[in-house]
């Protein structure tokens, strides 16, 4: 039995066709997945588009399509060496105009073909699952010559002044994108929708599709009322689907949460006592960082004079009251590197920017020049504070080490649930929350980890991807060094790193010139996700000069290595 599945947004603010098989180039175990990629470009477009293009950032494609067909083998690289399967997974793509303004573009959008239940191979009786996994599953091509996955990406990102002031497409696999958009993870993101990263379930009326839940589903949990979807009713879900406290809570992924994610940013209202307390916020993907120390100050709302007065979207004209303040500004009108250069240049140490519809903020955007920290406020959070101005609001902007951003205290990672609900992007991403930044988050955010997939793959393993694998959960191709946290740092860094399987393990730290400066570990560890603080300190307690340094993971006979910047 099956059903089409809806297609999935993804958001960024401020040759002929045929098939080509994409596989890893060397599978981790026998029953790695291959993708075969399927052109639906018209001649001379998207995947088919002749317009000369210089290699770059590891692409050696000579034209535009063909970096582009690159990009999306790499994306198909990264996935199979991820995720086990005997059946080829077939993948529609193509490129073509979507909704592309100034301050919002539709990247692209993406979803499962079809969804299938009580399958042969079904690990759950009347459970709607994607087709590829579906497949995977029974172990056959339960709808043969049919495509898994249909994605579609925009064309419209080329360089055009109307599209997001000019940004255009990134074909690197590099990570370094520069004032551009990096397709590949845009792409990883699409296909994890693709995969099962999605609820088929209609968010309006909270209703299953035909009565029953699909696997995405069956791991939320409504942490308002502690009840998981499936033992809630239909309005009970409609209304959880914009509660503003929705979780994951697969196995795989809260076990893994707290090696990923970092410490949470916090507001700290000191005074006055009526709204005294601590308030979440949602870190920006530019600007200074938030600190363990934090920044201390008055808060004072901005004023531009132009109605809406407090969008700072033109000089302030209260600039001289701004002057070493934290800056409270209300998003909208124009993008948020805008209203930071505003803040900044009144002389603000830190930039509060409120929410102006219900759920949690993070501001995104790229923009070198703000060197202060900016965060984002809910809405109700913004009007509490915003109402007691007038009696003086002291707050303090801060790094909390006993929480992790993004997640509850028992490490369930939170869903993006905003009220109104967001077409194509509500409880079918990560909460925004999340720092660092994750890959299925409903934007894209341009300190995503080159080809790094983060806690996605942990959340399949939560929905049946290595249900009835031969091999360990891990496939050897994930023993590696996944990123350490900060980066730079000062003094400390929490290197994370996967094992694939038991055995002895070696994590040392080296300095640039190949000389030991600390071993981390020596002995035997467990397969699965692990992490180990370093404290900038040499084998002997010393503190070590700043500079680069490289952490060397050795395990299964594998050697990974990734470098870290201690700056002082």
């Amino acid at each position: 039995m099956q059903h089409g599945a809806p297609r999935i947004l993804l958001v960024a603010l401020a040759l002929a066709s045929g098939a080509m098989p994409v596989a890893a180039p060397a599978p981790a175990w026998a029953d790695a997945a291959t993708f075969t990629i399927v052109n639906m470009d018209g001649a001379g477009e998207g995947f088919n588009d002749a317009t000369p293009a210089l290699p770059v950032g590891g692409n050696p494609g000579t034209t535009i399509g063909q970096q582009r067909l690159n990009v999306f083998q790499r994306a198909g690289e990264i996935w199979a060496g991820i995720l086990p399967s005997n059946v080829v997974i077939r993948v529609e793509a193509a490129f073509d105009p979507l909704s592309c303004t100034q301050a919002q573009a539709v990247l692209g959008q993406a979803g499962a073909v079809a969804s299938m239940l009580n399958f042969p191979g079904a690990p759950r009786a009347d459970t709607w699952y994607p087709v590829a996994l579906a497949s995977k599953l029974a172990g056959t091509d339960l709808i043969p010559g049919t495509n898994d996955i249909e994605a579609q990406f925009n064309s419209n990102l080329n360089g055009s002044a109307g599209c997001l002031g000019g940004t255009g497409w990134y074909y690197g696999f590099d990570g370094n994108e520069g004032t551009n958009l990096d397709l590949l993870p845009v792409v990883l993101h699409e296909l994890g929708h693709g995969l099962g990263f999605a609820t088929v379930m209609n968010l309006s009326t909270g209703q299953f599709q035909n009565g029953f839940a699909d696997v995405f589903a069956t791991n939320i949990r409504d942490l308002n009322s502690n009840l998981t979807w499936t033992s809630m009713s239909p309005a009970q879900r409609a209304a959880s689907a914009v509660g503003g406290n929705l979780a994951w809570d697969g196995h795989y992924t809260t076990l893994a949460s707290p090696l990923v994610l970092g410490p949470r940013p916090v507001l700290i209202v000191n005074a006055p006592p009526a709204i005294a307390g601590v308030y979440s916020v949602g870190a920006a993907s530019f600007g200074g960082p938030v600190t363990i120390s934090g920044v201390t100050g008055t808060v004072v709302l901005a004023e531009d004079g132009i109605v809406p007065v407090s969008d700072a979207c033109s000089a302030l004209v209260n600039a001289a009251q701004m002057a070493g303040k934290i800056a409270l500004i209300d998003r909208g009108t124009c993008n948020f590197n805008v209203k930071a250069q505003v803040a900044q240049a009144a002389g603000a140490v830190a930039l509060l920017i409120a929410n102006n519809t219900g759920g949690s903020l993070a501001p995104g955007g790229s923009d070198a020049s703000i060197t202060i920290p900016v965060v984002g406020l809910t809405q109700a959070d913004g009007n509490t504070i915003r109402n007691q101005l007038a009696n003086g609001v002291q707050v303090t902007l801060q790094l909390d080490l006993s929480q992790k951003s993004g997640s509850d205290a028992q490490g369930r990672v939170y869903l993006y649930s905003p009220n109104p609900l967001a077409g194509g992007s509500s409880v079918s991403h990560f909460d925004v929350s999340a720092f660092p930044n994750l890959l299925m988050e409903p934007a894209i955010n341009r300190d995503l980890l080159a080809g790094n997939v983060d806690l996605a793959r942990y959340a399949f393993m939560d929905i049946g991807w290595f249900t009835g694998a031969t091999d360990a959960p891990i496939p050897a191709a994930a023993t590696r060094i996944v990123a350490n946290t900060p980066n730079p740092f000062n003094p400390t860094t929490l290197i994370h790193f996967d094992l694939a399987q038991h055995g002895p393990v070696t994590l040392a730290v080296y300095d640039s010139g190949g000389r030991l400066v600390k071993r981390l570990a020596s002995g035997a560890m467990t397969a699965g996700p692990h992490a180990l603080r370093w404290d900038g300190t040499d084998a002997h307690g010393r503190g070590v000069a700043a500079g680069v340094y490289v952490a060397r993971l050795e395990a299964g006979g594998r050697v990974d290595a990734r470098r870290m910047v201690l700056v002082k």
